[in-house]
């Protein structure tokens, strides 16, 4: 009898952990400390770059990692403004925890995705951390990041109707 396993391709691999850190990095948006969640949220999605470039055999170093997230977020002034202001909000009571928990998560985990498209298809060419440049994916990587926040609003609207 013939082996029935199918290979999953890299890309493929590399979108399933990009799915599930999406979900962690929403999660990571609920906690109620202003401040901590960025942190946590920058944790998680240094954790998927690394696993992604493992992936695809790129070697990861972690100070780089951030340079590169630094340089593809740093470049989206009102999405790092949105980032600050949805953390900023939970230091208001009541009414700025609520407007936190509806903002934040979506916010990161559409930025996760986002990043991780952005990343799955730079290693797909062949490049690396090395010769990764935020300024020359601006584009691509708001494009993905309004796809992703425009799936996240279609799956809430779906699951409260």
């Amino acid at each position: 009898m013939a082996d029935a396993t199918i290979e999953i391709s890299r890309e493929q691999k590399a979108l399933e952990k990009a799915k599930r850190y999406s979900a962690w990095s929403a999660g990571a948006g609920l906690i109620p400390v202003p401040g901590l969640d960025l942190i946590a949220i920058s944790g998680v999605q240094l954790k998927m770059l690394a696993e992604i470039a493992a992936i695809y055999d790129v070697p990861f170093q972690k100070e780089l990692g951030k340079e590169m997230l630094s340089g593809l977020l740093g470049s989206l002034v009102p999405l790092q403004i949105a980032h600050g202001a949805a953390s900023a909000f939970k230091a208001v009571p009541l009414f700025g925890s609520f407007a936190a928990l509806l903002l934040q998560p979506a916010l990161s985990g559409a930025a996760a995705y986002a990043i991780a498209k952005v990343f799955i298809l730079h290693f797909e060419s062949g490049g690396t951390f090395l010769n990764f440049e935020p300024s020359k994916v601006r584009d691509h990587f708001l494009k993905e990041f309004e796809s992703a926040r425009a799936g996240v609003k279609a799956e809430t609207s779906a699951s409260t109707s």
